[in-house]
């Protein structure tokens, strides 16, 4: 608790109950279902085949590859339910410019006590996704909480998230928030 005051990150309540206090009763929105509309899946002949020397161009990732991977991380509050069945990711809300990937998400509150670890699960879920060259912006959509100025001044400080990330009670709330969120479309597995 001394680490996460330290390194300015507010740790929630150890334990679902405790953390459920800021809203026990969320509005919960049908998700998509399904792979998202206008995501191109590619074969594994493709994902496979040996990059060309000469061919040194990367495909570019798309804001529904990004929403893709992000759609179905658990919210801490209610880790029986996804960030998009509480609309607090959402594809308008995120958008890839060139090798900068951007999005803002919206705590289902105002007062959530739990934004930073959101965003901060987020961040972690696009580091471990995509390709290093990316530089990854999250950010409370604006005028959706309370302390939005704060949460956002320390997802943007890369010394506080590399400590967060290092904090072993955080590390295990993000690590519980990400385990099972990639759920492939069933026509991409072998049969």
């Amino acid at each position: 608790s001394s680490l996460a005051q330290i390194q300015g990150l507010p740790l929630p309540h150890p334990g679902p109950p405790a953390m459920a206090e800021d809203n026990p009763n969320p509005v919960v929105y049908e998700a998509g279902g399904g792979a998202v509309v206008g995501l191109k899946h590619r074969l594994l002949s493709e994902l496979l085949s040996e990059d060309r020397d000469e061919d040194k161009e990367f495909d570019d990732v798309t804001l529904l590859e990004v929403f893709e991977s992000l759609r179905y991380l658990s919210d801490p509050e209610h880790p029986n339910l996804s960030l998009e069945q509480l609309k607090v990711v959402q594809s308008g809300h995120v958008w890839v410019d060139g090798l900068r990937v951007h999005v803002k998400f919206t705590p289902t509150v105002p007062t959530c006590s739990v934004a930073t670890l959101i965003g901060l699960t987020i961040k972690a879920k696009l580091q471990r996704s995509l390709p290093r060259r990316y530089k990854i912006d999250v950010e409370i959509f604006p005028g959706t909480h309370n302390q939005e100025d704060q949460v956002n001044k320390q997802l943007n400080d890369k010394e506080r998230v590399a400590a967060a990330l290092e904090n072993p009670a955080l590390r295990n709330l993000i690590n519980n928030g990400i385990a099972g969120t990639d759920r492939p479309d069933v026509s991409l597995l072998l049969a």
